[in-house]
């Protein structure tokens, strides 16, 4: 479909998932399976379920995998919240994680393919989309 790297909403949550591990490296290692796990790996899942949706071939699938990464960002923030309320995260780092993560932007990109997969009665589900159509939707959140 196209290349993720060059979608700005990718880069911010590649740099986010950066983050949030230098965030949670100073967390006790008693949460190193717990708190510490779970919010490294919802930062990981934002991005790679944008890279993962560009792999596809069909818009509702580009859409679907957008809207688990806005799932992975909701997810994110309660984390962050958490830590912050348990004193492992200071209010600097709380609101610099919380700024970055951006569910509007992920919105931007699931509003425009969600609607337009969701009113064609006739086209396949599995049917490939032209990836021009889709790149072009996408197209102001490239670099």
């Amino acid at each position: 479909m196209g290349d993720f790297r060059s979608l700005k909403v990718w880069e911010k949550a590649h740099r986010l998932a950066l983050d949030v591990y230098r965030a949670t490296s100073g967390f006790p290692a008693q949460e190193m399976y717990g708190l510490t796990s779970q919010m490294r790996r919802a930062g990981i899942s934002i991005a790679a379920n944008i890279a993962e949706g560009c792999g596809r071939n069909t818009d509702r699938e580009l859409a679907r995998f957008v809207r688990i990464a806005s799932g992975s960002a909701s997810e994110l923030e309660t984390l962050a919240l958490l830590a912050h309320d348990l004193g492992f995260m200071d209010n600097t780092v709380h609101q610099s994680l919380s700024a970055e993560v951006n569910k509007e932007q992920l919105h931007r990109v699931d509003k425009p393919l969600a609607g337009p997969v969701q009113n064609r009665p006739h086209r396949r589900r599995d049917r490939p989309a032209p990836a021009a159509a889709l790149w072009q939707r996408a197209g102001s959140l490239r670099g």
